[in-house]
C-alpha cells in the first residue's frame, strides 16, 4: 500500500438508485458524470488535479491539496444545483435524479489493487448514507442535500469564505454502526431521519396526563389522584389494593340565631318588664313558648329590628306609651 495522502474529499450518491431498472440506472451513470465534470470544470479546477472513484450509484473525487478547499464547497454550493437543474429539465420524470453529497478532507492511500483506503474515507461515507441526510433531501424541495465533515467546518465554513454561507450550516450528530458522527448540514435540519443521541443524555420524564375520571398514571402502573384531588391513591403493582374511603363527617349544624329560645315548658320571669314583644309581665306566668328579642315579626314603632332603641333615640321615644303601661288583668299574663 502507498503512503497516505491528504486530499480533499467530495461525494455523490443518487437518491433511490436501486429503485430504477437496468436501463435507467445505465442513464443516470451517465448523467452523473457529466454533471460532476461540468461543476469541476466551472469551479476551475483541472481534470489533473482530481481521482476518481466509481461505487456504482455514486462517485468519488479526490481532489488534489493544491486546489483551495473553499473554491470546491462554492462550486458544490452553487454550481452543483445549477448543473443537475439543466438536466433534469431535459429528461423525463423516470430519469430525473436527486443528489446527496459530502464534501470531507483526510488522508486517504492506494492499496496494491488500486482502492483507495482510510479512515478519513470510511469517515466521509458514512457521511454519505446517514439516514438524516437522507431525510434531509426528502424533506427539501431542492434536488441536492449537502453535509460538511467537522474539519471542513472547523477549518473552512465556520470563517465566513466568500460564497460560503456559514450561518446556513446547521450542527447535527449522525448515528452510523460505530456511533454518532458530528457533521454540519447546509439547510434546515428534517424533522425525520435517525439522529444520534449524546452520550448519557435523557429527555424530560413525560408529564402524566390525568383522564376523564381525574386520574393518571402511577409511577408502576397505578395511578394517582388529579389536580381535583378525585382518584384512588397511589399503587403500584406490589403494593395491596387500597380499602374502601371512609365516610365523609356530617357537616356541623348552622349555629341558632341570636338571642334565647324557650320551645316548650313553663319558665317564670320576675320583675315588672321583659324586653322585646313582651311588657308588663309583673309576677305572673307565661304560658308556651317565649322568645326573648325581636325574633321574627315586625319591630315594635321606634324600635330597630333588634328590638333595641335607635342610636338617635331619645328617652322618650324609648319609654313604653301609657298603653303600654296599662296593668293586666288579674291572673295570667296576657291571653293563653
Amino acid at each position: 500500500m502507498n503512503d497516505p495522502v491528504n486530499r480533499t474529499m467530495l461525494l455523490v450518491d443518487i437518491e433511490k438508485f436501486s429503485d430504477r431498472d437496468d436501463v435507467e440506472q445505465a442513464f443516470l451513470r451517465r448523467m452523473l458524470y457529466d454533471v460532476v465534470d461540468r461543476t469541476m470544470e466551472r469551479a476551475g479546477i483541472d481534470e489533473t488535479l482530481r481521482l476518481r472513484a466509481d461505487q456504482g450509484d455514486s462517485v468519488m473525487e479526490f481532489i488534489d491539496p493544491n486546489v483551495p478547499v473553499p473554491q470546491v464547497l462554492r462550486s458544490v454550493i452553487s454550481e452543483l444545483p445549477a448543473q443537475l437543474k439543466a438536466v433534469n429539465r431535459m429528461a423525463s420524470r423516470a430519469a430525473q435524479m436527486r443528489l446527496r453529497t459530502v464534501v470531507a478532507s483526510g488522508f486517504i492511500a492506494l492499496d496494491e489493487r488500486g482502492i483507495w483506503v482510510g479512515g478519513d474515507l470510511n469517515h466521509a461515507c458514512r457521511l454519505l448514507d446517514a439516514d438524516l441526510l437522507r431525510a434531509a433531501l426528502r424533506e427539501r424541495p431542492g434536488d441536492v442535500a449537502l453535509c460538511v465533515s467537522q474539519s471542513v467546518w472547523t477549518g473552512i465554513v465556520r470563517h465566513h469564505h466568500l460564497g460560503i454561507p456559514a450561518e446556513e450550516f446547521h450542527e447535527v450528530t449522525l448515528a452510523s454502526k460505530n456511533g454518532p458522527l458530528p457533521a454540519w448540514l447546509l439547510g434546515p435540519v428534517p424533522s425525520s431521519g435517525q439522529a444520534a443521541p449524546s452520550p448519557g443524555a435523557a429527555g424530560p420524564a413525560p408529564t402524566p396526563v390525568p383522564d376523564a375520571s381525574g386520574e393518571r398514571p402511577g409511577p408502576a402502573g397505578g395511578t394517582e389522584a388529579g389536580p381535583s384531588g378525585g382518584g384512588s391513591a397511589s399503587t403500584s403493582a406490589s403494593a395491596p389494593a387500597a380499602g374502601p374511603a371512609p365516610a365523609a363527617a356530617p357537616a356541623p349544624a348552622a349555629p341558632p340565631p341570636a338571642g334565647i329560645h324557650f320551645t316548650g315548658g313553663a319558665p317564670a320571669f320576675g320583675g315588672s318588664l321583659v324586653m322585646g314583644n313582651q311588657h308588663g309581665v309583673s309576677g305572673g306566668r307565661v304560658d308556651g313558648d317565649v322568645v326573648m328579642g325581636s325574633v321574627g315579626g315586625p319591630p315594635r314603632p321606634g324600635r330597630a329590628s333588634g328590638g333595641h332603641a335607635p342610636a338617635d333615640a331619645t328617652p322618650d321615644q324609648d319609654a313604653p306609651s301609657p298603653d303600654d303601661r296599662q296593668p293586666p288583668a288579674t291572673g295570667e299574663a296576657g291571653p293563653r
